[in-house]
């Protein structure tokens, strides 16, 4: 090979170098004016309510109990996939539940009154003027957390003054109670009690029962509490089943309800005219239940007779025993109309009473 061939490859050679560096650094430039790749979502990506829950609350503990520690890892794990398709309520961040207001139980934290005095009642209810003069309607639906799909219908389509009744057996209902908090609605502890007909009506092995003893009872109740937290209280029925067995037990109810009443919490006897407020905790009776039959002309029939009950009572409590499509349209409906008729939709607490008995209840 001469000299000349060879000083002609070594000039290939460098020009070909050349235009591979210049290749890369074009490439580098362009990637420095487009900015960096996407990366993990960080926290202005997420939904405002979602920033809102993640943000430390003011006076709230930074360590949370075992059960809000596992309700809010539940809930960051999925924030991204979550699209919050209902206002929440204005100056009021979404609340997990407080390690103030929990304790170690035998199956798991359980409520309590706070060491300042506050209770479930105050921590979680919905904010309510109480000096608003209209009859006031509440409406408790139950039969959630089993379904997710039903469950999150009626979160995103009922109004949020609407309480809802969660199911001790429903699996994996921290995301589904994270977006009934976003909305501002409140929450209830469905109570397996015997019902009629039992145990062709069975409301499952957890159950209470007539035929237990007051000890195996009380351990019963305490694993329903102990299911999830953030609930101002408990109602005696799951779904269509309300308990009127286990309610005629005079002492066990009396028991269950003083159990209550010293964790903070609020009763709802879902019989209608059974009681006005409970012997022993602050809460309330049904007036009416709303989907039995659960036909739309009945449904309808219902809710308007349950305005009848307020306009003549001052307030008005029903109980829809199985959320469902048409129940759940039927209360959109109806309560897009509520005010226009002179009422107004309140939160199951603004309607709680003190107990007949006239025990006090702390942390009220």
């Amino acid at each position: 090979m001469g000299p000349q061939r060879l000083l002609s490859g070594w000039r290939a050679l460098g020009l070909f170098w050349a235009i591979v560096l210049g290749a890369l650094g074009g490439a580098a430039g362009t990637l420095a004016w487009l900015g960096p790749l996407p990366g993990p979502a960080t926290a202005s990506a997420l939904p405002p309510a979602a920033v809102a829950a993640a943000e430390p609350v003011a006076g709230q503990p930074e360590a949370p109990a075992p059960a809000a520690r596992t309700e809010a890892a539940a809930a960051d794990t999925v924030l991204q996939d979550i699209t919050f398709r209902g206002p929440t309520v204005p100056n009021r961040p979404t609340l997990a539940p407080e390690s103030a207001l929990l304790e170690p139980g035998p199956h798991g934290p359980l409520p309590r009154v706070g060491p300042d005095g506050r209770s479930s009642i105050r921590a979680y209810g919905r904010p309510f003027d109480r000096q608003d003069p209209r009859p006031r309607v509440a409406l408790v639906v139950g039969g959630l957390g089993m379904n997710a799909a039903v469950t999150e219908e009626a979160i995103r389509r009922l109004p949020p003054s609407v309480t809802l009744a969660f199911s001790p057996y429903a699996p994996r209902v921290e995301l589904l109670l994270y977006q009934a908090r976003a909305r501002g609605m409140e929450v209830l502890l469905a109570l397996p009690l015997e019902p009629t007909g039992y145990p062709q009506n069975f409301p499952g092995d957890r159950a209470l029962l007539s035929g237990l003893s007051a000890s195996e009872n009380g351990d019963r109740l305490l694993w329903a509490l102990s299911r999830f937290s953030g609930y101002v209280g408990a109602i005696g029925a799951l779904g269509p089943m309300r308990g009127e067995r286990f309610a005629q037990l005079g002492e066990a109810m009396g028991a269950l309800q003083s159990t209550l009443t010293a964790r903070g919490l609020l009763y709802i006897d879902p019989r209608p005219g059974a009681v006005q407020a409970p012997q022993r905790a602050w809460g309330r009776g049904t007036d009416l239940v709303v989907d039995e039959p659960a036909t739309r002309s009945e449904i309808d029939r219902k809710l308007a007779r349950l305005e009848e009950i307020a306009r003549q009572q001052g307030s008005a409590l029903g109980y829809a025993g199985e959320a469902s499509p048409v129940l759940v349209d039927r209360i959109a409906v109806w309560a897009g109309g509520v005010e226009a008729r002179g009422l107004v939709l309140a939160p199951v607490t603004a309607l709680i009473r003190r107990p007949e008995g006239g025990e006090p209840a702390r942390g009220r």
